[in-house]
């Protein structure tokens, strides 16, 4: 019996020792230790259907808001776990003279140039001063398949308003959607 105790503790000891590894192995092989998805967020874009533009020229208030949108979802989705953004800056440019809504996918392969594995754009579309729409949309770039897509109506054209509406379509809509994702 002692022999065999002395056996056993001896391929015990062995065993344990391999432990830390097969547990680091496993740690590193389970989603959560996977690489963080890289995110551009391109700059939001105004849709006009109201008319008010074209008669009374741009607002600058709603240029300033229109100018909010992104950076609010880029600050949301930086503080996700395992998303990480890089910077659209290098493809600003190509970026602004395109729609990126029906560019056809050019939104991909600007974020496919900055390193990106996933492209967000998004769009208010505004009805009137009292009814506008924020959307927003993320894209796998390798495949083109929408990871998450969602949209909040808000009424009245202020700064309150749109900053509920990006907040309240982040936390409740593209939050959900790119958490699932994973």
């Amino acid at each position: 019996m002692f022999v065999m105790m002395m056996c056993c503790g001896a391929w015990l000891a062995r065993q344990a020792r391999l432990f830390p590894v097969i547990l680091l192995l496993a740690l590193m092989s389970h989603p959560a230790a996977a690489a963080d998805r890289k995110v551009a967020v391109f700059e939001f874009e105004l849709i006009d259907s109201s008319l008010e533009g074209s008669m009374m020229g741009e607002n600058p208030d709603q240029t300033a808001r229109l100018e909010r949108m992104a950076p609010a979802l880029r600050d949301n989705i930086a503080a996700m776990e395992n998303y990480t953004l890089v910077d659209t800056g290098p493809v600003a440019d190509k970026a602004a003279s395109q729609n990126l809504q029906s560019c056809g996918n050019c939104a991909l392969s600007y974020a496919e140039e900055v390193g990106a594995d996933i492209a967000v754009v998004g769009t208010v579309q505004k009805v009137s001063n009292l009814i506008l729409n924020i959307n927003a949309y993320a894209y796998n770039v390798d495949t083109g398949e929408p990871i998450a897509r969602g949209s909040a109506d808000i009424r009245s054209n202020t700064d309150q308003s749109w900053d509920r509406g990006i907040q309240y379509l982040f936390e409740n809509v593209i939050k959900k959607q790119l958490e699932a994702a994973l």
